[in-house]
């Protein structure tokens, strides 16, 4: 799964240029231009870094910031502050206030683009690693191929996706209504046994002539990637 950047700015021309970059590097991409509506989505569903005004209408970029930390779900979430504000004392105000990294405007691309990734690297390894690992299953991201016990396992591209995400996420227990708006987006409309037929789509194939299965059934919650599994096989 790609990267989730949330971008909250209230200049529209430059919402649009980070959008079409951070999308040509192949991160997925949502937007709010208020501080408000950046908190009640992030409440909702966390990404995996903020690019965060400092001065935005409805909640200041640093009142925002200062509310994702407080809470625990959001609280080492990575946050890039864009500000105006050169001094050296406003940097330090932006980063005291729980910013990982601060960017004066105007400001390089390439060099917001390299800060996104370092952070990336640093906190969410699992978000830009090309192969990832559990036990004896192998996913690589580049070549769109999963091995388990050196098998090839044929997968669609929504089983693909829907165990790069769990792979991401070891041990934690994803609701069916998680897993659409995660694996098949917000925008897309289906049922959520939807999701109990892809599972077991997934589980076949990774099954097929082994006797353990990595995914684990949380009954009236959702499915994990059992978390025990890679230390056991």
């Amino acid at each position: 799964m790609a990267a989730r950047i949330l971008i909250v700015e209230d200049e529209e021309p430059l919402t649009l240029l980070l959008r079409y970059n951070l999308e040509a590097e192949g991160y997925a991409v949502d937007a709010a231009g208020r501080g408000d509506d950046a908190d009640l989505r992030l409440k909702e569903s966390p990404p995996d870094l903020a690019i965060v005004d400092w001065m935005l209408p409805g909640l200041s970029g640093i009142e925002l910031i200062r509310r994702l930390r407080a809470r625990t779900e959001t609280q080492a979430l990575p946050v890039i502050m864009l500000t105006a504000r050169g001094e050296e004392g406003e940097r330090v105000r932006g980063l005291a206030t729980g910013a990982d990294d601060y960017i004066v405007k105007p400001f390089s691309v390439p060099e917001l683009l390299a800060r996104i990734r370092a952070l990336l690297r640093r906190t969410k390894p699992e978000r830009v690693a090309s192969v990832l690992t559990a036990g004896d299953i192998e996913l690589n991201r580049e070549k769109k191929r999963v091995a388990r016990s050196g098998r090839d396992v044929p997968l669609g591209p929504t089983e693909f996706r829907l165990l790069e995400f769990l792979m991401e996420n070891p041990g934690r227990v994803f609701s069916r209504e998680q897993l659409l708006d995660r694996v098949w987006g917000r925008d897309v409309y289906i049922d959520e046994r939807t999701v109990d037929v892809h599972v077991g789509r997934l589980r076949k194939a990774l099954n097929r002539g082994q006797r353990s299965d990595p995914i684990r059934t949380v009954r009236g919650a959702g499915y994990a990637l059992n978390d025990r599994y890679g230390a056991e096989a």
